[in-house]
């Protein structure tokens, strides 16, 4: 199982409505025929693959590197298994934008309709936002969330944020099939050309310490962690700390802090749950451990190379030919037991399955 993270240039502007009406149809069919020859967890396995994700994309004829896919892609998806979800047994919440803050009355609408407790899928789907954005400090606001569950309760999630010093956004893939913590690691697989100098990483199994002791410090209370914090101010401090202690006002946090406290997290998932804790409140609390226990918090960017789908030249690696036409005999056969009879909405795949035969 590959999930993990992706960058691509930001990129203005939107599929043709020409183009995502296609998109929507072929997406249906491919969306079915998955389901049909290996389930919904497979499905929701290849949506957290962002190799897979990407592929996905050049076969729905969009641009294959630059950050529209997500979105795009996303969307396709939403709109071409719409009003067939009980049937496939899979639903799709959420999107770009305002649509993203949707996702929670989406869950519980479709779970409504079929049955299923939302409460686990609605903390998943928030969790694993805040994640993203406060956990995981690296420079990139969400403005992007689509959440995928089946009937089973299975989930998988995509979303993206953006960075617009850089102009580049970062698609972070997740999935709740057989994930151990929220907050250890949850991306096995981390892929990007753009690295940044220093990032606030407190996923990283380097700052487990770290955590735990941001949820001392804020038990101590609100008043010892301001005086500290001001303390902290005072002092002359390495340059790598400089830009996350200018966004540090201790009298702005000071609302933010009993609200927190008052909430009583015990450990550091029920932290980021908690209202009024952002990235602020979490960086101020890692800093704070960090002087008072030692604890060190990794600020290593996480993300280690770029990839693309390879290229009959060998840039930048070889086609993998094994997996190639593993993927093509996939499509193939799920298409052929699925027994769809629309030609026009099967063209696209079947022209691939006669290329490369």
């Amino acid at each position: 199982m590959r999930t993990g993270i992706m960058t691509s240039p930001l990129h203005a502007g939107k599929a043709p409505r020409w183009l995502f009406r296609r998109m929507a149809l072929l997406s249906r069919e491919v969306v079915k025929a998955i389901v049909m020859e290996f389930g919904t967890e497979e499905l929701l396995l290849r949506v957290s693959d962002p190799l897979w994700f990407q592929a996905l994309g050049c076969v729905l004829g969009f641009d294959w590197h630059s950050s529209g896919v997500t979105t795009t892609v996303c969307g396709a998806l939403k709109e071409g298994i719409a009003g067939m979800e009980q049937e496939l047994g899979l639903f799709i919440c959420g999107g770009k934008g305002g649509r993203s803050r949707m996702t929670p009355s989406e869950i519980e609408s479709f779970c409504d309709e079929i049955g299923l407790d939302p409460r686990g899928l609605v903390r998943s789907s928030r969790l694993s936002a805040k994640v993203d954005n406060n956990a995981l400090q690296d420079g990139y606001q969400l403005y992007h969330h689509t959440f995928f569950f089946d009937i089973s309760g299975k989930w998988s999630v995509v979303q993206q944020g953006m960075d617009t010093l850089s102009r580049t956004a970062r698609r972070y893939h997740w999935t709740g099939i057989r994930l151990k913590a929220f907050v250890d690691e949850p991306h096995t697989g981390i892929c990007s050309d753009v690295r940044q100098a220093s990032v606030l990483d407190l996923t990283s199994k380097d700052s487990r310490s770290a955590r735990d002791a941001s949820v001392e410090v804020l038990r101590q209370g609100p008043d010892f962690v301001l005086s500290e914090l001001r303390r902290y101010r005072e002092h002359t401090m390495p340059s790598r700390h400089s830009l996350m202690l200018k966004d540090i006002n201790p009298d702005n946090i000071r609302r933010v802090l009993i609200q927190t406290y008052e909430q009583d997290p015990r450990d550091f998932t029920g932290l980021l749950e908690a209202r009024g804790a952002g990235p602020k409140t979490i960086r101020a609390l890692a800093m704070l451990a960090e002087i008072i226990y030692g604890t060190k918090v990794s600020r290593k960017d996480p993300a280690v190379f770029s990839f693309a789908h390879g290229g009959k030249d060998g840039t930048p690696y070889p086609v993998d030919r094994k997996i190639y036409d593993s993927s093509i005999d996939i499509l193939k056969h799920a298409v052929d037991k699925a027994r769809m009879g629309d030609k026009d909405k099967l063209a696209a795949i079947k022209r691939l399955t006669t290329y490369y035969g």
